[in-house]
């Protein structure tokens, strides 16, 4: 599998990028990776980058977004930060992804037993980390379930991977309202935006509607 052309981004639609995607991650939980030379790649890419997608992921060490998805050198944009959430500096990486270098799909992808979420539900509090923490804990606070305190912490994974889903609607969510110029972009049919979860246990992929 070569790596991606001028030409085939050209062609490449919103839905044929999520499509890409799925397909990818289903070899990766089958275990049949697709037959690509990375070499080869670094040589194909070396005058230039047409990747199809951008995936905001977690800097979790199992979830590398190359990996579950089974893609290749030039493929994709990873945007990598612990609890998969934007700020400015990470909504320009999107829209340097999608406006000026043709990515036609941005997915947010979170995870199961998200260690910056359970630091969020717990309130960690920790140097430079507290910061980060503190942009999690709006999603602690939008899960109304459990009401019982004692439940609303790390040690209920229901709970972490309640608030690890609802981190990723608010992600959704800012990207859209923070970010004009994505915004009209999928208004206009250019990209799409969409949720994911990884489930660490399985190696798989739900994508959310």
């Amino acid at each position: 599998m070569k790596a991606h052309t001028k030409e085939t981004q050209a062609t490449m639609t919103p839905e044929k990028a999520l499509q890409f995607l799925k397909e990818g991650n289903i070899r990766f939980q089958k275990n049949l990776k697709a037959n690509r030379n990375l070499l080869e790649q670094v040589n194909d890419t070396a005058e230039g980058q047409f990747p199809f997608a951008t995936i905001l992921s977690c800097i979790d060490s199992r979830v590398s977004a190359e990996l579950v998805f089974d893609q290749g050198l030039g493929d994709i944009f990873s945007i990598r930060i612990a609890g998969n959430f934007v700020n400015q500096d990470i909504l320009g990486s999107m829209e340097f992804a999608c406006k000026l270098a043709g990515t036609k799909l941005i997915v947010v992808l979170g995870h199961t037993s998200c260690g910056a979420v359970k630091g969020a539900c717990d309130h960690a509090r920790m140097g430079n980390l507290t910061a980060l923490i503190n942009k999690i804990e709006p999603a602690v606070y939008a899960v109304d379930e459990p009401t019982d305190k004692s439940a609303r912490n790390s040690s209920n994974l229901e709970f972490v991977d309640a608030v690890a889903k609802k981190n990723v609607e608010m992600t959704l969510d800012n990207v859209r309202s923070q970010s004009v110029i994505l915004n009209e972009m999928e208004k206009n049919g250019e990209i799409k935006i969409v949720g994911a979860m990884y489930d660490i246990s399985t190696g798989g992929v739900e994508f959310y509607s």
